[in-house]
């Protein structure tokens, strides 16, 4: 008899926080870019306003809207053997056999791994706020799990009496 197939890979993005993030970061820019047409009309008597000034304005206004952008950037990848987490600025990967478990409580914002070390590691990309998005990509995510312990089983040992 055949193997059975494994669970296909999963991919997620917050799609809300996207949209959120991008629209923030463009309202962030447009009124930076204001602020920096009217700069030069204004003054306050001790200083007056130059183009290096508008300038600057502008591009301060679109390193806050990419610092905005930046929060929207978590993405998680699973195959059969790694996930691969990216979360605001830093990226994990972690085989299989260090994840326990795939954790996505009832209030939770996002889901989160628990590893066998105990740790949690928080997968941000997938979020409570995209509903029906986050239950299918926890589900493959638990597909993806379960297959790699179904074919990776771990043989504990009885820790009742001490090693010799």
């Amino acid at each position: 008899m055949p193997a059975a197939a494994p669970p296909p890979p999963v991919s997620a993005v917050p799609r809300r926080l996207r949209l959120i993030t991008a629209l923030a970061a463009t309202g962030l820019v447009a009124v930076m870019t204001v602020v920096a047409v009217l700069l030069k009309s204004s003054t306050t008597g001790v200083v007056a306003f130059q183009t290096s000034d508008q300038v600057a304005m502008v591009g301060l206004g679109l390193a806050m809207g990419a610092g905005v952008l930046l929060v929207g950037r978590s993405r998680v990848d699973a195959d059969a053997d790694t996930v691969r987490v990216r979360n605001v600025v830093i990226n994990h990967e972690v085989p299989w056999s260090a994840v326990r478990a795939v954790r996505f409580n009832e209030h939770s914002p996002w889901a989160t791994l628990l590893l066998t070390n105990d740790d949690e590691l928080a997968v941000s990309a997938v979020q409570a706020a995209d509903g029906q998005r986050a239950l299918v990509a926890v589900r493959g995510l638990r597909a993806l799990l379960a297959d790699h312990q179904a074919r990776h089983p771990v043989v504990r040992e009885d820790l009742l009496y001490p090693r010799e």
